[in-house]
């Protein structure tokens, strides 16, 4: 998918940067077609698959002199043992280019296209009149994308050890976004993950109150009464998904209370405790890798239901 923002970040750090796009594959290939990265003067965004072919790519990214599309066959050509092909859209992005690329569909024509096909025309019609957002379209000279959108809002409760690592790992998936509040703006990293909302709140509590109700939620204050805090008002506000960390025995107590303070016991066991994978260990990043792995298997079954249903 076509990732404005990221390419709104690259170019706060650089007035010109060249995204490298997979239009095409056969065989097999490191990345599907769909896959970009985003290459700076001295810095890069993504990766479509690393080795050779990604070397190769940022090379020749770096000395562009106008948008290129090329087909590339990793045996005979890079020396990769993939023995598939792939074809990358080289595009130069400025803060002008991307100004003009308007809509949740962004199409425009290959290097050397002539007249938007039908195809393209059909895709922008049902974009616009239905909200349907299909996957890639290459065809007739042109190339379409949709749009990202942040799918999934997460707000991760607490800014310790395990917050941090949860953090790192979640904000390069797509399709997050992702709020971080804690109760001081010291207690954040000095450099934020990318993409990731910091949002410092003296009463935590108050501001769960009003949190969006399609959220998802992971509790790991520094504080027990914090945590039971925020699982009465989320559970007084209505959310998507619940997490909260922590041990059996926590959990049996906070239960109880959460039942004392009215809320219903059906509605309590909708919050997860403990998040993640427990078999995988209690090390903050044991932890992320747990919630990360959770949140990649429900965003699969998602697409599979989609697929189905399609």
């Amino acid at each position: 998918m076509f990732d404005r923002r990221a390419i709104e970040r690259a170019l706060e750090r650089a007035p010109r940067v060249v995204r490298v796009l997979v239009t095409d594959t056969l065989g097999s290939v490191p990345r599907e077609a769909g896959t970009a990265m985003i290459v700076g003067p001295d810095f890069l965004v993504g990766t479509i698959g690393g080795g050779t072919l990604e070397h190769e790519a940022i090379r020749r990214a770096r000395a562009l002199d106008a948008d290129l599309l090329e087909k590339r066959a990793l045996g005979p050509d890079l020396g990769q043992c993939c023995g598939g092909a792939v074809t990358l859209l080289y595009e130069a992005w400025d803060a002008e280019r991307l100004a003009a690329a308007e809509g949740q569909v962004i199409a425009r024509p290959l290097p050397g296209g002539g007249q938007m096909p039908f195809a393209i025309k059909r895709l922008l019609a049902r974009a616009r009149a239905a909200g349907e957002l299909p996957g890639i379209l290459v065809g007739g000279g042109w190339v379409a994308e949709p749009v990202l959108r942040a799918e999934r809002e997460i707000w991760i409760w607490g800014a310790g050890h395990v917050g941090r690592a949860i953090a790192a790992v979640l904000a390069p998936l797509p399709g997050l976004a992702i709020t971080w509040i804690d109760t001081q703006q010291d207690r954040f990293p000095p450099v934020l993950p990318e993409g990731v909302t910091a949002l410092p709140a003296a009463e935590p509590a108050l501001l769960a109150a009003h949190a969006p109700v399609t959220a998802e939620h992971l509790i790991l204050t520094y504080s027990h009464s914090l945590d039971l805090a925020l699982c009465d008002a989320l559970l007084s506000r209505g959310f998507a998904r619940c997490g909260l960390i922590g041990s059996a025995s926590k959990w049996v107590r906070f239960r109880r209370r959460l039942a004392e303070m009215g809320h219903d016991p059906a509605r309590i066991a909708s919050i997860q405790c403990p998040i993640g994978d427990p078999a995988l260990g209690k090390h903050p990043q044991e932890i992320a890798v747990g919630v990360a792995a959770e949140i990649l298997g429900q965003m699969a079954r998602q697409d599979a239901l989609g697929e189905r249903k399609a």
